[in-house]
């Protein structure tokens, strides 16, 4: 017999080994099967996709949406807007020139600004109350005035701290001035190394050269909230990066075609008032939501914001860190939209601090609330329909972040994880709620019945002179249905209802009042 044959006959078959699955084997390579869950993804994600085109057909048209923004009836009123903004931003340059020229104190001029900069958040809603705006232009234009505004502030702040820094160090220049021979040679030769030094960094801009309208709309369009004299750039534009955040851009926009329908069907269990229905339809609506909300921030933050600061070699791209792994509220707040951000801490939340001498808990509530007043103008004024969902929203998280503060890290990163994809789903089903009734249903009984209101306004007297009653002195247990009509009365009766007399002028409005007191005094008290 061969010796090697020999040999491989007395080499032993088996070995101590754990299964590669085991953790204790060591085993960490797992590439294909994670490239076989990449393909049952793509596959599952493709089917649905087929279904949800075969069942309901292309609800996002690229086309239908262009030709609906781009209508006589928003280009007129978008182009006004964009002319007013414009008239902002130059109006602003016009200012700070007038401030460095004649040596104004910025205390002069701040109730000027601040006047300006309040009417510039008013027009929007002006407009929109003017014209019929379709909400995807309303939105945009709301956003571009939102950013404008937020950017304006930071402008006026920046130079008026360069401008007191350039105040101050002449003040201290002046102090150091000497009568002695030697020292104005010294004062010379510092001077000209100082010249000569800042000549040779001729690239870099100081107050008040900066005071150039190159420089302002540079600031207007680069992926930036604060205003900074030296913008830190890159050398090129990278033609295949810039190529690839467009496709993203176009891409992601189609993927709200999956979440559509589930907003669409949900409608009617939430028109019921079906509890179960509607816990049913937010849970469903609540996982295509939350991707279509992931999806939206790798489009802006990532897509858009890389977009634009490869176009205008803008060189810091830190647009969001890593607040997926938050365990707290304010660390979420704090990295998922870093411009943002920076603006509150640099031009609101510092300010309140050193300058007001507020303790960090007030400041950083009046944060807050203020974050949710653009959340609610961002929302309600291009719908035209002003409700406190998206402000209750945002300022519920006051009080989150102080219960999540006390949880431990893990469990913080799933109540945050939670409040992301409950909260906002719940959020949309209001508003669309709102929305459909408040202007597509109110508008289309309105060409056949003028006359519709008046039932449902009666009906609605009723249920409140019933609730005020009830509440007030009940004599005899409430029916079953009493918190189903109690519900109604506050999302669909005389405040919020569809067909609300306040919605319908003042008059309709208080003679529907006077009608129930009148009615709660006929009935009494027992």
């Amino acid at each position: 017999m061969n010796s090697s044959f020999k040999d491989f006959l007395n080499k032993p078959v088996h070995q101590p080994k754990d299964s590669l699955f085991s953790s204790s084997s060591g085993y960490t390579n797992y590439r294909g099967l994670i490239n076989l869950c990449y393909t049952i993804l793509f596959l599952s994600n493709f089917r649905v996709a087929l279904e949800n085109v075969l069942k309901y057909g292309i609800l996002i048209d690229p086309m239908r949406v262009i030709i609906n923004y781009f209508t006589i009836s928003n280009i007129i009123p978008t182009f006004y807007l964009l002319i007013i903004l414009n008239a902002f931003i130059l109006f602003a340059f016009i200012i700070e020139l007038f401030l460095t020229k004649y040596l104004l104190k910025f205390s002069h001029l701040f109730t000027l600004i601040g006047l300006y900069l309040t009417v510039l958040l008013t027009i929007p809603p002006i407009v929109f109350h003017c014209y019929e705006f379709n909400p995807i232009a309303g939105s945009t234009c709301c956003l571009y005035y939102t950013v404008v505004f937020l950017k304006l502030v930071s402008y006026h702040m920046a130079n008026y701290w360069h401008r007191e820094n350039n105040v101050q160090s002449k003040k201290e220049d002046n102090n150091n001035i000497t009568t002695n021979e030697n020292d104005i040679g010294i004062s010379h030769i510092t001077s000209s190394s100082s010249s000569s030094s800042s000549s040779s960094s001729s690239s870099i801009v100081e107050y008040p050269n900066n005071l150039t309208l190159s420089n302002l709309y540079y600031f207007m369009f680069a992926p930036t909230l604060c205003y900074e004299l030296n913008f830190p750039r890159t050398k090129r534009i990278r033609k295949s990066f810039l190529i690839k955040r467009l496709l993203e851009i176009i891409e992601i926009a189609l993927i709200q075609q999956w979440m559509v329908p589930a907003i669409q069907n949900s409608l009617e269990p939430f028109m019921e008032m079906s509890y179960t229905k509607m816990l049913e339809r937010l849970l469903k609506l609540a996982v295509p939501n939350h991707l279509c909300w992931l999806i939206f921030f790798y489009l802006v933050y990532h897509s858009y914001l890389n977009l634009l600061g490869e176009i205008f070699r803008f060189a810091d791209r830190e647009f969001y860190k890593d607040w997926w792994n938050s365990e707290s509220i304010e660390y979420f707040w704090r990295t998922w939209n870093t411009p943002t951000h920076r603006w509150c801490v640099r031009h609101l939340y510092l300010p309140l601090v050193v300058s007001f001498k507020m303790n960090t808990v007030k400041a950083s509530a009046i944060v807050f609330l203020a974050s949710a007043f653009f959340h609610e103008y961002l929302v309600s004024v291009p719908l035209n329909m002003y409700r406190i969902w998206a402000f209750a929203g945002m300022a519920f998280q006051i009080p989150l972040a102080l219960l999540v503060q006390r949880l431990p890290k893990k469990v913080a990163n799933y109540a945050m994880w939670l409040s992301l994809i409950i909260g906002q789903p719940l959020c949309i089903l209001m508003y669309y709620h709102d929305y459909y009734f408040l202007i597509v249903k109110i508008k289309s009984q309105k060409k056949t019945n003028k006359t519709f209101d008046h039932a449902l306004l009666a009906r609605q007297c009723e249920v409140a002179v019933k609730l005020f009653i009830s509440i007030a002195a009940p004599v005899e247990p409430l029916p079953k249905s009493f918190g189903l009509i109690t519900v109604d009365v506050i999302c669909n009766g005389i405040i919020f209802g569809p067909n609300s007399s306040w919605f319908l002028g003042p008059s309709v409005g208080f003679n529907k009042f006077c009608s129930i007191i009148s009615l709660a005094n006929t009935v009494g008290r027992p």
